[in-house]
């Protein structure tokens, strides 16, 4: 392992606040299935085995998380929130928070069509750097990572229920930090009439989110909602 790749996964390691004891795990957790293929080199594996049981670890660490800060909820409401916290959008939008696409290594062809920003390879990747810290030190080490990176995107999912709605705080950190104007639409509605699912989209200033919910509104204030996630 070189001295720069050395330092990059050091960099890593402080933005995730653990220090790995097997650095072969880590190193394993950020290799894509395209840059395994085009090495001459039976030894390597993918990361998709520890994107497998990363998902496992993430949802009961996230599920733990959420019973300890909130025992009053009923399991329908843990449920949900666990949802919203544990999806390809929010995952790769704490993979893009602690700079994780930069660090995996992938084939050309993934390499040059962007890989290192698709949210399916982030979020895969998160889940399998969260299953390396689990097998490198337990559950109770990979639990306070899960902490670190997820609560506070907790606390603004649930900020709502007290406090200044998702749209209202985009809006203010949006015009005072970026000088610009969140811009919103719906995309997609699903479903029967008594049971839709409508899709909302926001952008502001090269950031884009979707949100989900079950009004138009509520879909929107989803979308604000990871928008500030990734403000953060």
């Amino acid at each position: 392992m070189t001295s720069d790749n050395t330092d990059n996964l050091n960099l890593l390691e402080k933005q995730i606040s653990y220090t790995f004891r097997q650095p072969a795990l880590l190193a394993e957790a950020l290799r894509h299935s395209s840059f395994v293929n085009e090495q001459n080199d039976s030894r390597l594996t993918d990361n998709e085995k520890l994107e497998f049981l990363g998902d496992a670890v993430i949802n009961l660490a996230v599920g733990h998380l959420l019973m300890l800060k909130y025992p009053g909820f009923k399991e329908g409401d843990l449920s949900r929130v666990r949802a919203n916290l544990v999806n390809e959008a929010r995952l790769s939008a704490i993979a893009r928070r602690i700079g994780l696409g930069t660090h995996i290594k992938l084939g050309k062809g993934e390499q040059l069509s962007g890989g290192h920003d698709k949210d399916s390879i982030l979020a895969d990747a998160l889940e399998a750097l969260v299953a390396a810290v689990y097998l490198d030190g337990g559950f109770q080490a990979a639990f306070e990572v899960v902490t670190k990176l997820f609560e506070s995107c907790l606390d603004n999912q649930l900020a709502g229920r007290a406090g200044p709605d998702y749209k209202s705080r985009l809006q203010e950190i949006a015009q005072n930090r970026l000088h610009a104007v969140p811009a919103y639409r719906i995309v997609s509605e699903t479903g029967p009439d008594h049971a839709k699912v409508f899709k909302a989209e926001v952008r502001i200033a090269g950031i884009r989110t979707l949100g989900e919910g079950k009004s138009k509104k509520a879909a929107q204030q989803d979308a604000a909602c990871k928008a500030l996630d990734l403000l953060d």
